[in-house]
């Protein structure tokens, strides 16, 4: 069976056109089947693309199996929905990755100096493109710590854009996460307010053509998502922000609900969180 080629790419669709339409697609961390089932229930609800996003620790706990099962539901929706793999580190990720069906991968090699970044980025990408997968790039440090990233004490260095424009040029990258403030893991006094520099977000967005995806946002308000997204973000990673009335409704009811209930209940508060974010990001009715 021929490769899928990399230009019908569902990821690459799916933010090629909230680019073109200047709205931004949710990529939603899931970590068991309520999460993947509450993604595509609110994308269906409304209308709207998303992502489905997994991180390296899935592929050990849970196994090439289960990305098999996120992407048979994923793309058996009634709307465009994406399965993508995030942070990927170690070189063995990557190459286990390269042989399940993913839609798209971020090598993240942020932590590497520039030279050997883009080099081990261009191998990758090649590889990845035969096999019909888009490629996220993170070009800048985004500092703190999230599930399966290490912790670093250096201090967060910002992308420049022409050099990011230079990044993209030389590995062929999809998608480009750029650092401007934004960070894993919480943020200290002020916020992403006062951390985020929006204005050098849109310098990146107006010098490299490829879709720009935010990381680092718990928690963030509402008007600086948009604000985001009117600076050219396409691509919104969330993860607390949609999973945190989820767990604590399994928290307050697990032991006072039959499991069965307790399942059906936390999957709607799952997806009426989901749901609430693809209006904010004006990605609703966009399917």
């Amino acid at each position: 069976m021929a490769n899928p080629s990399i230009a019908s790419n569902r990821t690459r669709s799916i933010l090629h056109a909230a680019k073109e339409g200047k709205y931004a697609v949710g990529a939603y961390n899931c970590y068991n089947c309520d999460g993947v089932m509450a993604v595509i229930r609110a994308a269906e609800a409304k209308r709207s693309p998303a992502i489905i996003q997994l991180f390296p620790w899935t592929l050990h706990f849970q196994g090439p199996e289960f990305v098999r099962y996120v992407v048979n539901s994923a793309h058996a929706a009634s709307v465009p929905i994406a399965v993508h793999l995030d942070h990927c580190i170690k070189s063995e990720d990557v190459e286990l990755a390269l042989t399940l069906p993913f839609d798209s991968i971020m090598i993240d090699g942020s932590t590497m100096e520039e030279a050997e970044n883009v080099a081990i980025c261009a191998q990758y990408i090649k590889r990845a493109h035969e096999l019909g997968i888009s490629i996220e790039v993170e070009m800048g440090r985004i500092e703190g710590g999230e599930d399966g990233l290490p912790n670093v004490d250096l201090g967060t260095i910002f992308t420049n854009p022409e050099d990011a424009k230079q990044f993209i040029e030389e590995t062929g990258a999809d998608f480009l996460a750029p650092s401007f403030g934004n960070i894993h893991g919480g943020y200290g006094p002020g916020g992403a307010q006062k951390s985020w520099d929006t204005s050098l977000l849109s310098k990146i967005s107006k010098t490299v053509e490829q879709p720009l995806v935010l990381h680092g946002t718990h928690p963030v308000e509402d008007d600086l998502f948009l604000k985001a997204i009117d600076c050219g973000v396409s691509k919104i990673n969330v993860n607390r922000t949609v999973r945190d009335d989820y767990t604590k409704f399994v928290a307050e009811n697990a032991g006072k609900l039959e499991l069965t209930v307790l399942k059906v209940q936390a999957v709607d508060v799952y997806s009426k969180s989901v749901q609430r974010v693809m209006d904010l990001f004006r990605s609703s009715g966009k399917a």
